[in-house]
């Protein structure tokens, strides 16, 4: 704050919006859940997301990784890494096409994401971020992470509630996981 007209400005405020990742939670995700499904198990489905993400920057990304060393799952290298905007991510892991990202891309590449609606549904409904994972042209299964609430956010929100300020929640999540957290 540089100088009292900006707190003088500061009364007169009737919208705070709040980015969710860091400042309303920890900013650390975490893998909770994984869904394997065509026969896959856990650790092939957690293998192939984290081969995709090694390298990653993002904080999903890092936490899938996270999760696959932590069961010290050797992760191959990944070629013709391409991140696709608003969809998710894709390269090849060890000869085979993978995907995570989520229902968009997984249609975009011609995959029918309907056999993981319900578990996606329901993990959204969490207030979890759940991704979906492709490979070799078919669903392989879902990874879920979450990132919990900082312990001061609901008495922040409530506190600025109760001096009829309106509060938004500003997040690159999917409509039914920014329900669940600003719940």
């Amino acid at each position: 704050i540089r100088g009292a007209e900006v707190l003088e400005r500061a009364r007169k405020l009737t919208t705070v919006v709040f980015d969710k990742t860091g400042t309303l939670t920890k900013g650390e995700p975490n893998v909770t859940d994984i869904v394997p499904l065509e026969g896959r198990s856990e650790d092939e489905v957690l293998l192939l997301a984290a081969a995709v993400e090694v390298g990653s920057e993002h904080p999903l990304g890092e936490a899938i990784v996270r999760a696959a060393r932590h069961r010290n799952l050797a992760l191959p290298a990944v070629q013709g890494f391409e991140a696709i905007p608003g969809h998710g991510i894709r390269g090849i892991v060890d000869g085979r096409p993978v995907l995570l990202g989520n229902r968009r891309l997984i249609r975009r590449e011609g995959i029918d994401p309907t056999p993981a609606e319900e578990g996606m549904s329901r993990l959204e409904k969490d207030g979890k971020t759940a991704m979906l994972v492709g490979a070799d042209g078919k669903l392989a299964g879902i990874v879920a992470v979450a990132d919990t609430l900082k312990p001061e956010a609901q008495a922040t929100v409530t506190s600025l509630r109760s001096e009829d300020i309106q509060v938004v929640l500003l997040t690159g999540d999917n409509e039914r996981t920014a329900r669940a957290i600003g719940r």
